[in-house]
């Protein structure tokens, strides 16, 4: 694929930050007496027009404190297929697509670090625009925590004209929701997209995203990687960690984009988690 200076940018941004979190995470492992690391695994993806489509590199690591984490960068694009095709912002008239971006979910050894899920991206059709955001899945939720989360994340929103906190926050508390159980997949965060015009701004805000996830959530995992459990814990956060399987595979929207669009399906489902239960 030949990229334009914005598609480079955004591509490049994307996998630095998997480097920088990457880093942070192995260092994680390294002060909790662990030699852990994250194994690196490229893949390529054909279009259904049969041209090459691109391709990323799915990150894993099983450790000590992150039991089970995924770090993905792609960059892929070409041709959306059918009645797909008209569920993405510009794409009806014309399927010709391109996409970059990083997807992370974390799930955790210790029922007191919470799980995480964080992505940010750009899309390309007759439009193009900025998406992403990061929510907080904790089994045993902490309410220091929470609070932690989301005003770090409020400060980045509120220090771009493209930030909305009170807008994208609700839109995350709307979007990770699971019907059938009535309730809610974690205690949120920030969700938005479809953030078109101006790119250096909607590009800008999209980086302090990223930025705002480094600083908290690290943060997050040592101030609770170290506390005690039980038995107890451990089948709270297993059937949680059921619920969390359910909503990424029957309303996930990132999944569906994947699957749809012929991405690495080990990639895709390196959200779920290593192990769940189902009382």
């Amino acid at each position: 694929m030949i990229l334009d200076s914005e598609q480079t940018a955004a591509r490049t941004w994307f996998e630095s930050l998997r480097d920088r979190i990457c880093a942070e995470f192995v260092a994680i492992e390294r002060e909790a007496g662990s030699d852990a690391d994250f194994d690196y695994i490229a893949w390529d993806r054909t279009d259904p027009s049969g041209e090459p489509g691109g391709g990323g590199v799915r990150g894993v690591m099983k450790g000590r404190v992150f039991e089970k984490v995924g770090v993905n960068v792609s960059t892929v694009g070409g041709t959306l297929e059918g009645d797909f095709a008209k569920s993405i912002n510009g794409a009806a008239d014309d399927p010709a697509f391109f996409a970059t971006g990083i997807s992370l979910v974390a799930h955790m050894a210790n029922p007191h670090v919470p799980a995480v899920h964080m992505n940010c991206r750009f899309l390309v059709t007759t439009k193009r625009w900025f998406g992403g955001g990061a929510d907080l899945n904790p089994p045993l939720p902490v309410a220091a925590d929470t609070e932690d989360f989301h005003a770090t994340l409020k400060a980045a929103c509120d220090a771009h004209a493209p930030g909305d906190y009170p807008r994208f926050s609700k839109w995350a508390e709307d979007y990770f929701y699971i019907p059938h159980r009535q309730v809610h997949r974690g205690v949120g965060g920030i969700f938005f997209d479809h953030l078109e015009g101006d790119f250096a701004a909607n590009f800008a805000f999209t980086q302090d995203v990223g930025r705002a996830f480094l600083d908290t959530y690290p943060r997050i995992v040592r101030r609770r990687m170290n506390d005690a459990f039980d038995d107890a814990d451990i089948a709270a956060m297993h059937a949680w960690r059921g619920r969390y399987a359910e909503f990424n595979l029957v309303y996930d929207r990132g999944t569906l984009f994947g699957l749809k669009t012929g991405g690495n399906i080990d990639a895709i489902l390196m959200s779920l988690p290593p192990v769940a239960t189902w009382e």
